[in-house]
């Protein structure tokens, strides 16, 4: 598979002249969506200094693909990217990932506010960062991976989250996490985060991975964390669903 974009370039803006801060209420934020090549898993993670990043931002779509609405966010582009992809793969002729993003930069209002990422079901990404994106914001595009960012301290952390997506193993969710660690690592936002999610999409209509942190001193930690205690229990609860009989103990009072 291969990769397509329509990344803008970096830029620094958005500051008061006098204080040199940012305005209030802007959202500084750093994502990553992947795809297993394994598997077929599309999902996605992202941090931000804004709380509860991952319930504006971030959406999966199993057999579809990943999207992020982020900048300035209308978190209904996120689900019109995926409802284009959806409607694309059920007609004849190519439409993926960057006619999807296309189309949306072509109708959607106030779009030059807009960052927008997504990966189709074929690993093929497309991103659209429009004129009035905050500070220094960048993207970067990889093997079934792409990352963006805004109000960065360095434009080279979306591709650090890239290499670090590419060389890691493992289920894609822990891939992700790392990415967005790399990215921290690499520079991450002028401000500090304070919220995080990972959400990947399987064969289940649901997301079979859709974990937040939604305010933190550490968020990227503690949805380590809270993956770490999740990825032990995942199966179970998708053969809860599937198949109850087949399932294991719920571990509670009674259920013996």
């Amino acid at each position: 598979t291969g990769q397509t974009g329509m990344a803008a370039g970096s830029g620094r803006d958005r500051r008061d002249s006098g204080t040199g801060k940012y305005f209030a209420g802007e959202q500084m934020t750093l994502s990553i969506l992947g795809r297993c090549p394994e598997t077929g898993m599309l999902g996605g993670a992202v941090t931000s200094s804004s709380i509860c990043v991952a319930s504006r931002c971030l959406f999966t779509r199993s057999g579809v693909g990943a999207a992020l609405s982020q900048n300035i966010t209308d978190p209904e582009l996120g689900q019109r990217m995926l409802d284009l992809l959806e409607k694309g793969a059920n007609s004849t002729g190519t439409f993926g990932a960057n006619e999807a993003v296309a189309q949306v930069v072509a109708e959607a209002d106030h779009i030059g506010w807009r960052q927008l990422v997504l990966l189709d079901s074929a690993g093929n990404s497309a991103i659209h960062t429009g004129e009035k994106a905050l500070g220094i914001h960048s993207s970067a595009q990889g093997n079934q991976c792409a990352a963006a960012a805004n109000l960065l301290a360095n434009e080279q952390v979306p591709q650090a989250m890239v290499t670090a997506f590419e060389q890691s193993s493992g289920h894609l969710a822990q891939r992700l996490i790392t990415a967005l660690e790399a990215g921290i690592s690499a520079g991450g936002e002028e401000g500090p985060v304070r919220s995080a999610g990972v959400q990947v999409a399987d064969r289940a209509t649901w997301p079979v991975v859709d974990l937040r942190v939604d305010w933190d001193e550490n968020p990227i930690s503690k949805l380590h964390t809270i993956w770490n205690e999740y990825e032990p229990q995942m199966a179970d609860y998708v053969t809860r669903a599937f198949n109850p009989e087949a399932a294991p103990s719920y571990g509670v009072p009674g259920d013996e």
